[in-house]
């Protein structure tokens, strides 16, 4: 974890209960655990890349339909690169090798009814430098 931001004075629990969506989310990612990644979003978010939108069911159908890391001895490297909160609402930045990918998402979350949600994913894939 290397740069995070938090509002001062803010509830340290909702720090740890992003923190723990975005484990979760790793997880999820990499068993292919797609109840427990459905379990995270907020039922109607949307995944944005360029040129590619998906709804939230269409994405996990392609994470049901293709190889499961885990099972493939892909290494565990997820990475938070830094969590921004503002009240009730908080935008992530992680790091997610997956396969032959190289992601780097940016996770819109909002708390609400009293629980942390994601209700968006942007995401793209960076091409290592040469």
């Amino acid at each position: 974890m290397e740069n995070f931001q938090r509002e001062l004075n803010h509830d340290s629990n909702d720090f740890a209960d992003i923190t723990a969506i975005l484990n979760g989310y790793f997880d999820g990612l990499h068993h292919g655990d797609v109840a427990k990644l459905e379990s995270l979003f907020h039922e109607d978010a949307w995944l944005k890349a360029p040129g590619s939108r998906r709804s939230l069911s269409q994405w996990l159908t392609d994470v049901a339909s293709r190889p499961i890391p885990a099972q493939l001895n892909k290494p565990f490297d997820f990475k938070i690169l830094a969590i921004d909160l503002v009240q009730d609402q908080a935008m992530a930045k992680i790091h997610c090798p997956l396969f032959d990918f190289n992601y780097i998402d940016f996770l819109g979350l909002l708390k609400e009814q009293g629980q942390w949600r994601i209700v968006s994913k942007m995401y793209t894939n960076i091409k290592a430098q040469s």
